[in-house]
C-alpha cells in the first residue's frame, strides 16, 4: 500500500507528538504504555536515537522510584516499551520486570471460560468475569511479541486463544464490528454499543498478529483472526466520516469524531495491506493531520472510557485533554505510514 505521505512533513511531526508526550507526567499505567508503544513504533521506522534515549532514561527513572507492585491487564501494556528497550539494549532490568508481567498473566490473572483474561484496571475485582477489547493491546498483543522473541510456543498459543475468544465474545457477526466489553456472568454485551476504539484496539492488534507471528499460516487461530479483520476492516470503512474519521460510536453519527480511535483504524488498514483500503487510508490521513497541532498535541482523543451505561455516556465523555493513548496511536499511524513509504 503506498499513501501519499511526505517524509519531510511527518518525521517533524514524530519529533513534536514524541516531545509532547515525553513531557507528559504519565505514570506507570495503560495510557503510559500505549504512549511509549507508539515511541518505540517512530524509533524502529525513523531510527532517532534521541526517541530511545528519552524513553530508557524515563523507564530508568519510574525503575529508580519503583515500578508498582500490582499488577493488572492494562499495567501490562507498559511491557511493549520494555521489550523493545530490552531488544536494544540488552539490560536484565527491563527483561526482569517483563517476566513479571508474563508471569502475571499467565499464573496470577483472573480469567475465565477457556482461560480467557477478564480486564482488570485495579486490584480489586471491578469487572468480574469480564472481556474487553482493550485486553488484546494491554496483553494479548504484548504476550505474542514476547512469546515471539522466547520462542515460546506456550506463550503464543495463549496470546492466539486470548485473540480467539475475545473475538467469539466481542465481535458482531452480523455487522462485523466490535462490541466494547462482554460479560460473561449474564451472557451480554452491556450497554452493546460498538465504541470505535474497542475496535481500534481488536483491528490494529489483529493486523500486528500476521505481521509478527512467523509461519501464522501453521497456528489454526490466525484463520480466525485474519477472518474476523477481514469482515470487520470490510464494516468500518463504510462508516468512515467525510473527513476521513470515525465517530466515537461508530453508527451513532451523533457522537462526535474521535482520534485515537481513528488513528488505531487507519493503522489497522495500512498494516493489513489491502489494496482497496488504500483510498480510506489517505482519506484518514488528512482528518489525522487536521487533528495535531504544530507542538505534537493531538486532539479529540475521548478520555478514559469504562463501559457506559448508554449512548449519552459515551457521548459525553470529555475529548478536551492531552491523553497518552491519543499520543501513542497517533505516533503509531504516522509511523505505519512511513513504513511502507519506505
Amino acid at each position: 500500500m503506498k499513501v501519499k505521505a511526505e517524509k519531510q512533513t511527518i518525521e517533524p511531526l514524530l519529533d513534536a507528538i514524541v516531545e509532547k508526550t515525553m513531557q507528559m507526567d504519565l505514570t506507570w499505567d495503560w495510557s503510559t504504555g500505549v504512549a511509549y508503544y507508539g515511541i518505540c513504533r517512530a524509533y524502529k521506522e525513523t531510527g532517532n536515537p534521541a526517541y530511545l534515549e528519552s524513553l530508557r532514561a524515563r523507564i530508568d527513572e519510574w525503575i529508580e522510584l519503583g515500578v508498582p507492585e500490582t499488577i493488572t491487564v492494562n499495567r501490562c501494556a507498559m511491557g511493549h516499551c520494555l521489550l523493545t528497550l530490552y531488544q536494544e539494549t540488552n539490560d536484565e532490568n527491563y527483561w526482569q520486570l517483563i517476566e513479571k508481567q508474563i508471569h502475571y498473566l499467565q499464573e496470577d490473572a483472573p480469567r475465565f471460560g477457556k482461560g480467557v483474561l477478564q480486564h482488570t484496571v485495579s486490584a480489586a475485582d471491578d469487572f468480574p468475569e469480564q472481556a474487553w477489547a482493550d485486553t488484546l493491546f494491554m496483553a494479548a498483543f504484548f504476550m505474542l511479541r514476547v512469546g515471539v522473541f522466547t520462542e515460546n510456543e506456550s506463550l503464543i498459543n495463549d496470546a492466539l486463544n486470548q485473540y480467539y475468544w475475545h473475538i467469539h465474545y466481542l465481535q458482531d457477526r452480523k455487522s462485523g464490528l466490535f462490541y466494547h466489553g462482554y460479560a460473561h456472568l449474564t451472557e451480554d454485551h452491556l450497554s452493546g454499543f460498538y465504541w470505535a476504539r474497542a475496535n481500534a484496539w481488536a483491528a490494529y492488534t489483529m493486523a500486528e498478529v500476521g505481521a509478527h507471528l512467523p509461519q501464522a499460516y501453521l497456528y489454526p487461530p490466525f484463520m480466525d483472526v485474519q477472518g474476523s479483520l477481514s469482515e470487520q476492516l470490510a464494516a468500518l470503512k463504510f462508516l468512515q466520516t467525510d473527513r476521513g474519521l470515525w465517530h466515537t460510536i461508530l453508527d451513532d453519527p451523533d457522537s462526535y469524531e474521535e482520534i485515537s480511535a481513528s488513528c488505531g483504524i487507519a493503522a489497522a488498514m495500512v498494516v493489513n495491506n489491502n489494496p482497496l483500503h488504500q483510498k480510506y487510508v489517505q482519506k484518514a490521513l488528512t482528518g489525522i493531520l487536521d487533528n495535531i497541532t504544530n507542538d505534537g498535541r493531538v486532539l479529540n482523543v475521548s478520555a478514559g472510557t469504562a463501559i457506559m451505561r448508554d449512548r449519552q455516556g459515551y457521548r459525553e465523555i470529555s475529548k478536551d485533554w492531552l491523553q497518552g493513548w491519543g499520543q501513542g496511536l497517533a505516533l503509531t499511524f504516522l509511523s505505519e505510514i512511513l513504513a511502507t513509504n519506505q
